[in-house]
């Protein structure tokens, strides 16, 4: 009889933890579904954060699609449902995002290469300018030089043009000169005449005249008997 007892209450204390597990593991079902719907919308949000409705647009519906089914499945009380459901979403949403993340990274890196050619096209340009630059500082160099070997030829011909100017005004004053000089005066002419007479014609003989003159005078005229010697001597003034 104690047995039949204690075997009765051990099947009452059987089916009051039965009642009481079952509770307990329907609350426990709805709290994973919230859980998963949860996640599936945080998920969701990501994926749109990161462009996926653009990027994988089919993904990104259907994962919503799934997270309303999850949703209606807590709502109507099918837990199990609502759980798959929602693990369903977060599957999509993590292939939306993966999507998302590669079209992202492509749209980095193209933008590092546009980055890095933009720089070196840069770089390019601000060689070709140093460049250009020096060319120009050469040119301006040459041009200096140029200008300075100009200006040195015309200073030459300045000096050149000075003298020759110089030296005109000298044969100007040289010949101003000449022309106010006096003339020259006509050179002084000395003539001697000596007449040697005969002993029978006159009795001074061997008498010498002398004359000095400026000018020349022809000889006298004498006779046979006399000889007459002229000697001329010209004296410049």
């Amino acid at each position: 009889m104690l047995r039949k007892i204690m075997f009765a209450s051990l099947l009452a204390s059987s089916a009051i933890a039965l009642a009481i597990a079952a509770p307990a593991d329907a609350a426990s079902k709805s709290d994973r579904a919230r859980e998963a719907i949860a996640a599936a919308e945080a998920k969701l949000n990501t994926a749109d954060g990161l462009g996926a409705a653009m990027a994988a647009p089919r993904d990104t519906a259907a994962a919503r699609a799934a997270l309303a089914t999850a949703r209606e499945d807590l709502k109507s009380g099918r837990r199990d449902e609502a759980i798959e459901d929602a693990i369903h979403a977060q599957a999509l949403a993590d292939t939306a995002i993966g999507v998302a993340q590669q079209h992202k990274d492509a749209a980095l890196a193209s933008a590092r290469d546009a980055e890095r050619a933009s720089a070196e096209a840069a770089r390019n340009t601000a060689v070709m300018a140093q460049g250009q630059v020096s060319n120009a500082q050469d040119q301006a160099v040459q041009a200096q030089q140029q200008a300075a070997d100009a200006n040195a030829r015309a200073d030459a011909a300045q000096q050149a043009a000075a003298s020759s100017a110089a030296d005109a005004a000298a044969a100007r004053n040289a010949a101003m000169i000449a022309a106010q000089a006096p003339a020259p005066a006509a050179p002084k002419v000395e003539t001697t005449v000596t007449t040697q007479h005969s002993t029978t014609a006159r009795r001074a003989t061997g008498a010498k005249v002398v004359k000095r003159t400026t000018t020349t005078h022809a000889a006298p005229s004498a006779s046979s008997s006399d000889q007459i010697t002229t000697t001329t001597k010209v004296t410049p003034q």
